[in-house]
């Protein structure tokens, strides 16, 4: 995919601040400091599109981004991060079930994980709300860089029977700093849009 233009389009909590169009989008769900932000930041070859943080839980929002002018990329609040209150995650949650369940431009569900660690009942709870819903079931498996190859083997393992992922080909080992498996998430994401 050769990336022409990408952009931060719109910031939203509620479904009336969502861009006002048809084009196609793509999210990302996952806990917080897993990586999202790098990842996209790298899937477009942008170095602080997505801002990212040395501080879990920074993303309190809807991030869409517009690419090519084309098709989006929805980066969606991180969950899981204890250091904030339980009204300011039930808060989270409820952005990303509105936007999950209403939005009709949305044409996948992301799950995000750290490769290194095994999913997190959060994790399988998200997976399995993704799959209810009809979506592929994609997860990629990030901080590859940070493991040798036979350990991403086993994790690999370790996160399909946790997450119950039907395909072991659905779930992509990508890493941010060495940009492992860029083309072959592209491969995966370019008939969704």
């Amino acid at each position: 995919m050769k990336i022409t233009s990408s952009n931060l389009q719109a910031i939203a909590v509620e479904p009336k601040g969502y861009p006002e169009d048809e084009l196609s989008e793509i999210a990302f769900v996952g806990r917080s400091n897993v990586g999202k932000s790098s990842f996209i930041n790298s899937m477009i070859n942008r170095k602080n599109l997505a801002r990212t943080s040395g501080k879990p839980g920074k993303t309190r929002t809807i991030n869409f981004y517009i690419i090519n002018e084309s098709f989006r990329f929805v980066d969606l609040p991180g969950y899981g991060y204890a250091k904030v209150s339980k009204s300011e995650q039930e808060k989270w949650r409820g952005i990303i079930e509105k936007y999950l369940s209403t939005r009709e431009n949305l044409k996948e569900v992301v799950l995000i994980v750290d490769i290194r660690h095994s999913p997190t009942m959060q994790d399988v709870m998200m997976y399995n709300w993704i799959r209810s819903f009809g979506y592929d079931g994609i997860v990629v498996a990030t901080k590859a860089d940070k493991i040798s190859k036979g350990i991403m083997q086993k994790n690999i393992k370790v996160i399909k029977e946790k997450l119950g992922v039907e395909d072991k080909n659905l779930i992509i080992p990508y890493s941010a700093v060495n940009k492992t498996n860029v083309e072959n998430t592209w491969t995966i994401f370019e008939p969704l849009i």
